[in-house]
């Protein structure tokens, strides 16, 4: 009797298992079916909701949530300029994320020694710490961005991607060269300027103050040269191929990309 009794649990624990298990795979699937059709759009209010009370971390993961599993939800375009906007607005913050580190400043540290150890720059280290000068003091907590950035520029899409690692952080419009003038390649930051004087074949040099000068307020200089993203771009170049060769941007979008990008970063042209 007691024999049978224990085989008749066995056997009801199994089948309460299978059920169990069955149930939660229901469930998984309908949370599926239910993201790919109706909750996007609730996800996106919510998101929306977040970015209201200044929840920014929190409408970050819906945003790339809604973008990783429904890629086709109707109004996605606006859900990646949110998230993208965001990305820039918390990498200028004080706001600390996965992406950074909350760094202890050591006696003999300058702005300039942390932004060489941790390959940024001295003006991405200032924004998101709000500092009005480069005087640090030993003991001090500062955020750093602990990511590497790259470039790539897609000369028939006139965007400029920035990327951490695989991921999106932003797409800009830009201008690029007229006739295919744009080099295509793998190259590298390695000038940076501000307020470039520019010179023009037959003219000489035009100073920043000069309104000829075309360069804008920025001048990211490529290992290939004579070549560089920067400035000055209007509304009416923007997503055309009107440049001698660089790939031009509007001055505050530059202004954003110049203190975020350090000398050496990768930047990649595909046509």
């Amino acid at each position: 009797m007691n024999r049978r009794l224990v085989v008749g649990a066995a056997i009801g624990l199994v089948v309460l298992l299978i059920f169990v298990f069955a149930l939660g795979r229901n469930k998984n699937s309908v949370r599926e079916k239910t993201l790919n059709s109706i909750q996007p759009a609730a996800l996106y209010k919510e998101a929306q909701e977040l970015q209201s009370q200044d929840k920014l971390v929190e409408a970050v993961k819906l945003y790339k949530e809604i973008i990783s599993k429904a890629p086709n939800f109707k109004e996605i375009a606006a859900v990646e300029r949110s998230l993208w906007d965001l990305n820039i607005k918390l990498l200028f913050s004080p706001i600390i994320t996965e992406q950074d580190i909350s760094y202890k400043v050591a006696p003999g540290d300058t702005l300039g020694k942390i932004a060489a150890n941790f390959n940024t720059t001295v003006e991405l280290i200032k924004r998101s710490n709000k500092l009005s000068s480069n005087l640090i003091r030993p003991g001090q907590r500062l955020k750093i961005a602990a990511v590497k950035f790259s470039i790539i520029v897609d000369k028939s899409q006139n965007s400029l991607t920035l990327k951490t690692g695989d991921e999106i952080f932003k797409v800009y419009n830009v201008a690029t060269g007229k006739f295919n003038k744009t080099p295509v390649g793998n190259f590298t930051i390695v000038e940076k300027l501000t307020n470039p004087d520019w010179y023009k074949p037959g003219e000489g040099i035009i100073l920043a103050s000069d309104p000829r000068n075309i360069l804008g307020s920025r001048w990211l200089g490529l290992s290939e040269p004579q070549y560089g993203i920067h400035g000055g771009a209007t509304a009416e170049t923007l997503g055309n191929q009107v440049t001698d060769g660089c790939i031009r941007m509007t001055n505050p979008e530059v202004e954003e990309l110049f203190s975020i990008l350090p000398r050496g970063t990768e930047v990649t042209i595909v046509d």
